[in-house]
């Protein structure tokens, strides 16, 4: 009963191992009928050969003597030479034979075959009807005859179908009376008997077949649920994956080339599923902070300026010293609203449409003419350029000052007004040109390096918004340089200063 809900679980037929089963018992049956059609036709001209073969030996260990007594005293003989005395001197060709045994001819071997003699002339003589078949033999054209009387040691037979006697096998065999082979005997017998022994064989290997084909099925169906074992673990792996659940892997080494295969590129799917998923759950998470921050940054102000205005609606704007205070103050931090929100379009500009125009040219040149502009944001600190002359670089220009800007404003607002300095140098290294700013200021902490060019990001919250910084400077520098196709990294330790290390490749096309 086990054995029986096996084989029905095979019995599906959109299964692959049901497709596999009867695929491979169709290739088989249709290979044995190939074999069993072909055996078919070598056994048919084998046992008539054979048979051709054996009539031809019988008909030629009888004398040639023998075959024209037969001629004159067979069937188709007028005069019943029989009943004559025969002078063994005479030269009749029976003599001897008549001396012999004057009361008995020849006895033909084949009872059941029809034997004829054709002489030169072409002249058809009976010499011995079928005890079975009783119609007349076939007669061919002479020139058959003719060929035939040239071929005694041939075996010469044809295959003949007669209306009334069915299909014969005549076979023809050239013997010498007279003169060098100047008749033919033709022995004609139906091939019905051997048909019959052919049918019996065919049924017989069609039996065979089937027998094979019941037991290949059988034997066959626990080799093919062996093999598709693999399938069967990856089906159970597969069932166990969902979007909560990516870390499953199928086994890729199961001796199967082409399921190890299918395992390892299902493995690599699954691995950018979980990739996929991972960043889009970073991506709400970083949406969620962005826009937590972004309203945090916005409510400040606002929330400054619904207060400067309350203290004007409640007389403060008849008093001129607090109307200039408040005004003053309402001022500072709309200009703060308006940056953040400028540097928010800017980022989200950036990743919508990433798109820049880089032409090649020389970055010195660019630092050179922002230099007094740098100098002049940098007060009383100190600083120096130290650039390496005829470095070209495909870079945006605009694009590039608002880096150096950002950057350089990170540096002013920690290090000291008084005693600070600050350090712009481009160098030439092997993957293109290298920007280090360098500052002597507080520092940053190391726990805050990882985190430092996320946006709203800030290592001294109070510092910066003293500042009107909201954390998106090095967010959009890193952007930025992104779009170059560079790289940028900090070096910093607190109370040592920080540097800042931006790449720009030299091969970078647009």
């Amino acid at each position: 009963m086990k054995y029986q809900d096996r084989l029905r679980s095979f019995i599906v037929p959109n299964s692959l191992r049901f497709q596999l089963l009867s695929r491979s018992l169709l290739l088989m049956a249709v290979l044995l009928g190939i074999i069993g059609f072909f055996q078919y036709l070598f056994m048919r001209g084998f046992i008539y050969e054979n048979e051709a073969s054996s009539i031809q030996s019988q008909i030629q260990a009888i004398p040639p003597p023998a075959w024209e007594q037969m001629r004159f005293n067979g069937p188709d003989s007028n005069s019943n030479i029989q009943d004559k005395p025969v002078n063994p001197n005479d030269n009749h060709p029976n003599a001897n034979l008549s001396s012999e045994n004057p009361s008995h001819f020849p006895f033909f071997f084949l009872p059941n075959a029809t034997i004829a003699l054709i002489d030169g002339a072409g002249n058809f003589s009976v010499l011995s009807n079928s005890t079975i078949n009783t119609t007349p033999p076939p007669k061919l054209a002479n020139q058959d005859y003719q060929d035939a009387m040239g071929s005694n040691h041939k075996i010469t037979y044809k295959i003949v179908n007669q209306t009334e006697g069915g299909e014969q096998l005549l076979v023809l065999q050239p013997i010498q009376t007279r003169g060098p082979f100047d008749e033919v005997i033709q022995a004609s017998v139906s091939t019905k008997p051997m048909k019959d022994m052919l049918i019996q064989q065919l049924v017989t290997f069609l039996s065979l077949a089937l027998l094979a084909l019941i037991g290949g099925m059988l034997a066959f169906i626990p080799v093919l649920r062996k093999t598709l074992v693999p399938l069967s673990k990856m089906e159970y792996t597969v069932e166990k994956i969902d979007a909560g659940n990516l870390a499953e892997r199928l086994p890729v080494e199961q001796g199967q080339l082409e399921i190890d295969r299918l395992a390892i590129s299902f493995n690599g799917m699954l691995e950018r599923l979980e990739s996929s998923f991972q960043a889009e759950k970073e991506a709400k998470e970083q949406m969620r902070r962005f826009v937590a921050d972004a309203s945090h940054e916005l409510r400040t102000p606002l929330t400054s300026i619904h207060g400067f205005l309350e203290v004007l609606l409640r007389g403060a704007m008849n008093q001129p010293d607090k109307l200039d205070k408040s005004l003053k103050s309402m001022y500072a931090e709309s200009e703060r609203m308006k940056k953040l929100v400028q540097d928010l379009l800017l980022l989200a500009k950036l990743d919508r449409s990433p798109i820049n125009q880089l032409t090649d040219g020389e970055l010195d040149v660019v630092i050179e003419e922002m230099a007094p502009q740098l100098r002049l944001l940098a007060e009383n600190r100190k600083v120096s350029l130290q650039l390496v002359s005829n470095l070209r670089c495909r870079f945006d220009e605009d694009k590039m000052k608002q880096l150096i800007l950002n950057l350089f404003h990170n540096a002013i607002q920690y290090t000291d007004p008084e005693m600070g300095e600050i350090q712009l140098s481009l160098d030439k290294v092997s993957a293109g040109v290298e920007l280090t700013l360098r500052d002597n200021g507080s520092g940053i902490p190391e726990e805050h390096l990882p985190y430092l060019f996320d946006r709203f990001y800030r290592s001294d919250p109070s510092r910066a918004r003293k500042y009107g910084g909201a954390g998106l400077g090095l967010a959009i520098t890193k952007s930025i340089v992104e779009l170059h196709g560079g790289t940028i990294r900090v070096e910093s330790a607190e109370g040592k200063g920080a540097v800042f290390y931006v790449s720009i490749p030299v091969d970078k096309q647009e």
